[in-house]
Parts: structure tokens; sequence; C-alpha cells
């Protein structure tokens, strides 16, 4: 499926031409009431011919918004097996990951396939919960202090659809089958058409005000039209609140259209300064930049962050200084250009929640989070050279990492036979703080020590830059991270069970029981949270290759995925089997580094298609499998994005190496479309590249422009579908490109511009 999100141009697209409402209402258009601003008139047109037609806004200066709909339906599917054939039972407790091993026996998984292997999340409703309603979507003003929750029908908390129609009532087999989508692309306006026969279906639509009156407020709009054969035969217009005797009217179609324009206005702003990717199949860059949205409707006033909305577990204000929501929001801002929001972000994070002490504001101080955070302020100050946010705060910074320094000392002081030797402990899950005995984990998990080295080693290679009289703790830093990493290789390597195929890697030095038979026998297990563990030790990039390649390879086969995706890890179980929505792109970045691109597909379509709700694309904390409703996390929205930058262009922690386009799917390189994507920042500067297929010349060609200062080495991935074949570049001008298997490298630390194309033939 294709996606049109928010296009500028002119209406050829829905054949629109001035002519009267009749004329147009013919046609499958209609002509809305217009929007009068300061800066002219603004006329209104929506093609009704198609559920997924445009909403079109034609304002003076012949400036056109094209807001199109793409719509994904919600219901479970119909006629194909779920679960790829398997019994849920089975998949669900069995070690090895089966559903990953059917959905990539043929090479690069279908994401069609991965789509209907399970059922789509919130569509097994059970009754609402104590202190919890029913809700799978929500809207909200950016900036704003509250969001407002929809329902599966699309109701707020003050507006009801079956008022208007009673077919639409909770649990009815209509709302069940709906299709769900966003108006404009990546906007937070949500769709929602009911099906109620052929040509027949109820729309709703909702948004959030942009400029309410009070932050704590969230105003919303709603229109409800009946469509008939391409024709909209009935309009209902709902605000806020439902009106009152002659006090208070409903919403006319003049006063929905001008909210609707200033929410796209608004909204841009919001997204300006993002990446745009024009890839082949846009939804992916849309559902990409609305996690970008979600983060402006959660934060409060744009920055505060919240792990949740709504609920008051994960909303309340103890969630605020969850080390994750900082780290995952840092990493997806930087990677797509959002400077400003990082630094925002940043500065919020060692303002507000980082102590003199260098401990967050959170009940329970993860050790592994703390080294990451340590690696993202070096990464910050790479990307963006703003040496004086960092220099502001590198008390702050130096504090953090002397929490980790006193913890290694701590774990160096222990006898040489301890296997906890050398190992940072303590807490790897903030969680862990509210159980009767935190100290069960407090221990010297794999994860604590790899991230520490990592933090320790990233930040030593910036800290001249923000404190040039302070050499002497760089140096430490620096040895440290040595020593660290070279002590968790050891022990990890010692404590490897190889008494299965293949051998099972622990979380922690010296256990012989795996993390299943853990979680089964104990109570208050030890690994209870072995999934944090597994996802840090692999994103931090410390370990050689073969230490990351047997670890995946662990995971997959002894419990530790389903899907191909990180789970959820609970006591094996017949009747549940869940998805970890937050933390484990960490694992994806491995399976990237260590070059198994279908296994991170796989990854990345499980992760959409299972993590989110359909259309409206709400992130969940931990999703199951068999359609559970589901809790939005603020992390898990920012997966998706940080996975689709890393396929289009990947910086290699190992090598001074830039990988372009090392994941995208086959397909999308002998599209027409082709592949776009300007201005990615990288820590050697902006990069952007095009390619394009011409199926006349049968050829890619391909526009490449580098910084100045560009690294070592360039690769770029021309993975084609199996009944083609590339052959070597052809120049246009440039030197340094070199055939090569995975097709083309580009050698030399000459920046600029360089132009060639790849022969395509079939096999």
């Amino acid at each position: 499926m294709k996606r049109r999100g928010l296009l500028l141009g002119g209406l050829a697209a829905i054949g629109a031409r001035a002519g009267v409402r009749g004329a147009r209402a013919e046609s499958g258009l209609r002509s809305l009431a217009p929007v009068h601003r300061p800066d002219g008139v603004w006329e209104v047109l929506e093609d009704c011919s198609t559920p997924d037609g445009a909403l079109v806004f034609r304002g003076p200066g012949g400036r056109v918004l094209t807001l199109g709909r793409f719509m994904e339906g919600c219901a479970r599917p119909v006629g194909r097996a779920p679960y790829c054939g398997l019994a849920f039972g089975e998949l669900a407790y069995a070690e090895r990951d089966l559903l990953a091993e059917r959905l990539l026996a043929g090479g690069e998984p279908d994401p069609a396939a991965v789509r209907d292997a399970a059922p789509p999340i919130d569509t097994r409703l059970a009754s609402e919960e104590p202190g919890r309603i029913l809700w799978t979507a929500f809207v909200g003003p950016p900036d704003g202090d509250a969001v407002m929750p929809l329902t599966p029908a699309g109701n707020t908390r003050n507006w009801h659809v079956e008022r208007v129609v009673p077919e639409l009532a909770r649990g009815s087999a209509v709302v069940a089958a709906r299709r769900e989508g966003l108006l404009g692309g990546a906007l937070p306006i949500v769709v929602k058409q009911f099906p109620l026969g052929p040509g027949c279906y109820w729309e709703v639509i909702v948004f959030a005000e942009v400029s309410p009156e009070h932050a704590r407020l969230v105003p919303t709009w709603q229109r409800m039209m009946l469509v008939e054969q391409g024709r909209a035969t009935r309009v209902v217009y709902g605000g806020s609140y439902v009106p009152f005797g002659p006090f208070r009217a409903a919403p006319d179609e003049a006063a929905f259209n001008g909210a609707l324009l200033r929410c796209v206005d608004r909204w841009h702003g919001v997204l300006a300064g993002t990446l745009t990717p024009v890839l082949p199949e846009p939804d992916w860059a849309d559902f990409a930049r609305h996690a970008f949205v979600k983060e402006a409707m959660v934060r409060r006033g744009g920055v505060w962050p919240r792990y949740g909305v709504v609920d008051r577990d994960y909303e309340g204000p103890e969630y605020d200084g969850f080390q994750d929501i900082f780290t995952a929001s840092l990493l997806a801002n930087l990677e797509w250009g959002r400077f400003d929001q990082a630094k925002a972000v940043l500065d919020n994070q060692f303002d507000d929640f980082v102590g003199d002490d260098g401990l967050v504001a959170m009940r329970g101080p993860e050790v592994g989070q703390t080294g990451l955070t340590l690696a993202l302020v070096a990464r910050y100050l790479e990307l963006t050279g703003d040496d004086a946010t960092v220099r502001r705060h590198k008390a702050r910074v130096a504090a953090m990492a002397g929490v980790l320094t006193a913890l290694h000392d701590q774990a160096l002081a222990l006898p040489a036979d301890d296997p906890g030797h050398g190992l940072l402990h303590g807490w790897s899950e903030s969680d862990a703080c509210l159980f009767p005995d935190p100290s069960v984990w407090w221990k010297p998990y794999f994860g604590n020590s790899a991230f520490a080295a990592r933090g320790f080693r990233d930040l030593a290679r910036v800290w001249h830059r923000i404190a040039p009289e302070d050499g002497a703790r760089a140096d430490d830093w620096a040895r440290r991270a040595g020593a660290l990493a070279a002590r968790t290789e050891g022990a990890l390597r010692a404590s490897i069970q190889h008494d299965g195929a293949p051998p099972y890697v622990p979380i922690l030095p010296g256990v012989r029981e795996r993390f299943r038979e853990s979680l089964a026998r104990h109570r208050y297990s030890e690994q209870q949270w072995a999934h944090r563990v597994y996802c840090e030790m692999l994103q931090s990039g410390i370990l050689p290759p073969d230490l990351e390649a047997a670890t995946i390879d662990s995971m997959r086969a002894h419990g530790a995925t389903v899907m191909g995706l990180v789970g959820n890890l609970t006591p094996p179980s017949h009747a549940q089997r869940d998805i970890l929505g937050f933390i484990s792109y960490g694992y994806a970045q491995a399976l990237l580094r260590n070059d198994r691109v279908e296994e991170y597909l796989l990854f990345l379509y499980g992760h959409r298609y299972h993590a989110h709700t359909r259309g409206s694309w709400t992130a969940a904390e931990v999703a199951g499998l068999r359609g559970e409703l589901a809790l939005f996390c603020l992390p898990a929205q920012m997966t998706v994005p940080i996975l689709l930058r890393w396929a289009l262009l990947y910086e290699d922690d190992r090598a001074e190496t830039l990988h372009l386009a090392k994941a995208l799917p086959r397909d999308w390189f002998l599209s027409p479309e082709g592949v776009q994507v300007a201005g990615i920042p990288t820590c050697w500067g902006r990069v952007s590249y095009i390619l394009r297929y011409d199926e006349a010349t049968r050829r890619i060609d391909v526009d490449l422009t580098l910084p100045s200062a560009a690294p070592r080495e360039t690769r770029l991935y021309v993975r084609l579908p199996s009944s083609y074949r590339h052959g070597a570049p052809v120049e246009h001008g440039s030197s340094g490109t070199a055939f090569a298997a995975f097709g083309v490298r580009i050698d030399g630390t000459a920046g600029g511009q360089r132009k060639f194309s790849i022969p395509v033939a079939r096999i």
C-alpha cells in the first residue's frame, strides 16, 4: 500500500477545476465552506469518490495543501490462518522462535505476511479495568499539558459518536471492522471509517484544537460523514461538548475547516527541520515522522517528559524521570536532524532530572542507561557541534560518570575469583526498587558493564572539547572503558553454556540457570528483566562480532524473541507470548551491524504491525500476540524512526564507515519512485543521496553528496530481488568508486558530489 501525505502542488490528482458545487459533487468532489484568514480566502475541496480520497486546501498565491488519507484495516485477518498456521499455544511455549523461522524461510520477509501473522493489537478488548479506560489513540495540541484519548469508535471523553449513529456503540461488529488512519500523512488528525455495506460507510475525523485557551484543556473537533456511492449524504459537526440549549450550538462547517487549517499549519511548524525522506512506500516516512508528533503531544510544554498518557500508571509524575524516555528521545531526534528538540530534551534532563551527585530523579536508577546517557551526550556534541550546551552541563555529566567509576571501583575490590569481579553491579531495570527486596537485582549484569564501557569510551573521546583542563579524567575514563570491555568479553566467554545448539548466552557471569528456568522457579527472579540486559549488551557495540552473533543466535533459539522481535520475558506459558515495544532497538542494531538484514527487516515490520495500533500508530510498551489492549509508552514510539534512519544510513561503531541503504527492502531499489534523503546528520557532516531506477535503460542512477570531511569508506548497498543482478558502477565524472559484493564501495576522504549508474539485468 502506498500513502499520500501532505503534498504541495496542483489539484490534478483529484481532477478539480473551478465550477459550481453541484458539478463537483457529480464527479465525486465536494466544495466545502471556505476559510477566511488574514492572508486571504482558502478554498476547501474533498474527494469522496474513494475512501482514500484527499481533502484539499487551495489558498492565495497558488498555495495548495493536499491532505491524503492512508487507511489500514483494524479487523483481524480473514482468510489467512494466524500465526503462520501454528497453534498459539505451541509458538507461545516454544523456546525457538517458530514464527521467525517461518517468516524468514524464504529469505527476505514479506511485510504482508508479517502483518497478518497475528491479530492487530487492541482488537481483543476486555472490559475496562479499574483505573483504566478503553482507548486506542489520542489527540492533543503541541506543547500542551494534556491529551484527549479516543475509543475505537472515535469517542472522546466528552463527545460520543453513538449519539449520532447508534450502530457505532461500543462492541459492535461495525466498530470492530473499521479502517483507521491519519489525515495528512504524519499529522495527528485521526480518521476512522466504519463500513455499512458496499460503497457505504460512516467516517469520523477527530483532532485537537492547536491553540487552546488553557494549557490543561484539550478542545477537540469532530466531523461525522455518511458516504454513499462516492457522495457525502449526511455530515454532522461536533466540538468539545454537546450543544446546550440555545447557549451552546454545534460548530458549523466553516469553523471546522478553519480549525483544521490551523491544525495543519501548527503541526508543520513542529515537524520543521525533520528529515523528509522520499520513499517508494511513503507511509513509512509518515510513520516515522509521526513519532515526533506523538512526542510533541506527550511532553508537557513540548519538553517535560512523560512515559505515557491518560492512565494514572505511566502518566504519573513518578515516571517522568525514567531514563529510557530521555535516551530513546535524544537518539531519535538526533538521528532525524531535530537538533533544536534534542537540545531542549538534553537541557531538561540535566537541568531538572540529574542531580549534582550524578543520579537521576527516578525511583530506581538504571546502570546501563546511565552509560548510554554518557554516550549520547558525546553523540549530541559530535552531531550538533554545540559545545556550549554540553559545557554548561559538564559538572553533572562528570558526576554521572563518577557514579559508574564508583561502581567500577567497588567491582574491582571484589576477590579475583568472584564471577562479578570487575563488572558493575547495580539495577538494570528501574522497577527493581518496587519489590520487597531490591537487592535481588543488585547484580553484575553484562549490560551494565557493556554500556558503562561504551559511555566511558565515547565521553573520553570528546571531553577535551568540554573541559580541556581536565585531561586526566578523560584518560581515566578511556582506561576504564578498555578494562571494562575486556572484562565483559572475558566473563561472557567463560559463562557461555555449550551444552546446547546453539550455545546459551546468559545475562550474568557464572550462572547455570537459564532465564526461562529462573523465571519459572522463582517468584522474584534475578533474571526478571533479561530482555533489557540482552538489548543493552548488544546495543553497546563493545562485544566482538562473534559474541554478538552468539548472543543473537542464543536469543532466537532459547526463548528471548518472538516473530523476530525481543520478547517481554515472563515464565513460559501456553497462553501468553508478548512483544517488547521499547528498549529493543539495541537488538535490532546488532542485527544490522552483523549484516543480518533479513532479520532486521522482520524486526522493523513486526514492530510496526504488532507493537502499534493500525492506522493511528499508537505504540505499545508491551504488546500481546492475541490482540490484547496495550499500554502506550513514548520510548516505544521512538523505535521505528530509529530503525528506519539506520536502514537508510548507518554509521559503523567499529570503523569509520558509512553504510547507505543497507536495510532497505529489495523491491525499493527497482521502484520508479526511487529513494531520496537529504541532509542526514552524521559525525562527519550531512549526507544526501538519490537512488532512482530507470526502466528504459535498466540502471539505477545514483546521486550522492558526502560532507567535506568524508569517512574513510562509504558503502552503498544495492539489494535487488533474487531474479535480478547488478553490474559494476559506471562513473559520471567521479573517482574512487569500486564494485563490491554488496554494491558500491567509495574509498577516500574527499567529500562532495558523486554521480554514477549501476546496470541492472534479469537473471
